[in-house]
């Protein structure tokens, strides 16, 4: 960020006073996908969520880049180092071998795709060699179990030459049945069960390739018939400040939402409705020639489910730094939007919605990066009652530095089983590393002063630049 205007650092004020007012509610006896951080799932059984955060640049046996993922266990007292599993193709029971450059872990989603009861971990490795085919890229589910994931299998994947298969994945397992989706670099490929343990898995392809170059993916249920819908998300295209984004579009019939672009989605029930809407992040400034298409500083589009599912041809409701009641200002490269996540954070039953804004700057902190809460609302414009928060926030671990991008990725999900959805946020240039913050839900919203963090060594980690721990949105 280039600027640091009176509007940036009501961003740092507003995130303190957010602070405060939710430690005074607290102690007054109240209650609380691309994206790189999965929503938390219960992998080994034992009824509490649990996180898996990548590590894509994670050095392997010397191989630099080769990638790994941690999985932290959900307990009553919620996640810590102690209860872990650190992750690699090297691992015994995982499918391949760690190799230079292979990033697995770029991408994860969580579903239980076998229906044993336990989620299991898709994992993205999009530039994994296969063959002779450079970065043609590999996608591995680990089997979800008691003693967490200790083996796995390769999906199908189109082999193309820089391919990139796993550059996103989208997972769900539902009444209807169990899903994946593949995004490689000009298609999106979507699986569906019965998946199997025993190394074949039993799984017809759906090539979506209708405008080339994708970028993300997600699952919900828009229309509340219990089945899976399908969230496809274009990478940047000319004079866009993002890619188009597609539902249940097929070969034959092109579902393109109108009215705002982006490059990452997500799916929740913003309005309380009972219907599951498509939220959108846009985070990149306007083209300075071919705009005006999105919105200074990012933003953040929403089109809202129904019966009949989400409008087409219907403009989405659109939320800013500069929308009434959220916290700071619209300015360049801010990011506002590069990183979403829908929960019931105060559970009145309509979702927020977490923005990560890593390009934000704190003071005079360019960079450091913030998060934004936008509370659901059942009528009228999102914004109102909206808070912030960053590592200058008191209770949260660590300190702002330039650069640290918080809020590079967001999720949220119930960690240690009191009904209140957590929320996990990456930093992901925080030391020239990455780290990951895990802010258990009270009543209205995060408990900072019940806030922990991890970076790689507290992980086992390699403490290598550019490790990306908890992610990064950049695509």
């Amino acid at each position: 960020m280039t600027g640091h205007t009176a509007r940036t650092r009501r961003f740092g004020v507003l995130a303190a006073t957010a602070a405060m007012t939710v430690a005074a509610t607290t102690l007054s006896g109240g209650t609380a996908g691309a994206t790189a951080l999965p929503v938390p799932h219960d992998i080994n059984g034992d009824g509490y969520g649990d996180i898996v955060v990548p590590a894509p640049g994670a050095t392997v046996a010397g191989k630099a880049y080769a990638g790994a993922i941690v999985v932290l266990y959900g307990s009553a007292k919620g996640v810590s180092a102690a209860k872990r599993a650190v992750i690699t193709q090297n691992s015994p029971g995982v499918p391949g071998t760690a190799e230079e450059g292979d990033a697995f872990g770029a991408s994860i989603a969580l579903a239980d795709l076998d229906k044993d009861g336990f989620a299991d971990i898709v994992v993205g490795s999009p530039q994994e060699k296969i063959g002779s085919k450079q970065s043609a890229g590999a996608v591995t589910v680990l089997w979800g179990g008691k003693k967490g994931p200790v083996s796995g299998v390769a999906l199908p994947t189109l082999l193309e030459s820089q391919g990139q298969a796993g550059r996103d994945v989208a997972a769900w397992s539902g009444s209807d049945g169990a899903q994946v989706l593949v995004v490689n670099n000009n298609n999106a490929t979507r699986l569906t069960g019965p998946f199997k343990r025993s190394g074949k898995i039993v799984a017809s392809s759906y090539l979506h390739d209708e405008t080339g170059y994708m970028n993300a993916a997600a699952f919900g249920d828009l229309n509340g018939d219990k089945a899976a819908d399908r969230v496809l998300v274009n990478g940047r295209m000319g004079g866009r400040s993002g890619g188009a984004v597609y539902v249940n579009s097929t070969w034959e019939k092109i579902n393109q939402l109108h009215g705002g672009d982006g490059l990452v989605a997500a799916v929740g029930d913003v309005n309380g409705d009972g219907y599951g809407d498509v939220v959108l992040g846009d985070p990149d400034d306007p083209h300075p020639v071919e705009g005006p298409i999105g919105h200074l500083g990012g933003a953040v589009h929403v089109w809202f489910g129904s019966k009949t599912g989400v409008a087409y041809d219907k403009a989405p409701m659109t939320i800013h730094q500069d929308t009434v009641g959220v916290p700071g200002g619209g300015e360049r490269n801010d990011a506002f939007g590069a990183s979403v996540a829908v929960a019931d954070l105060n559970k009145d039953g309509a979702a927020e919605i977490i923005v990560g804004a890593p390009g934000e700057a704190v003071g005079k902190k360019a960079d450091a990066g913030g998060v934004v809460v936008v509370p659901g609302r059942r009528t009228g414009q999102l914004g109102s009652g909206s808070y912030a928060f960053t590592q200058d926030t008191a209770g949260v671990p660590g300190g702002v530095e330039a650069g640290d991008r918080f809020g590079a990725t967001v999720s949220a999900g119930d960690l240690d089983k009191n009904g209140r959805p957590d929320l996990v946020v990456g930093a992901a240039q925080e030391n020239g590393q990455g780290a990951v913050w895990v802010l258990p839900g009270g009543a209205s919203g995060p408990l900072y002063t019940s806030s922990v963090s991890f970076g790689p060594g507290s992980l086992g980690l390699s403490k290598n630049d550019w490790l990306l721990l908890g992610g990064d949105h950049r695509q």
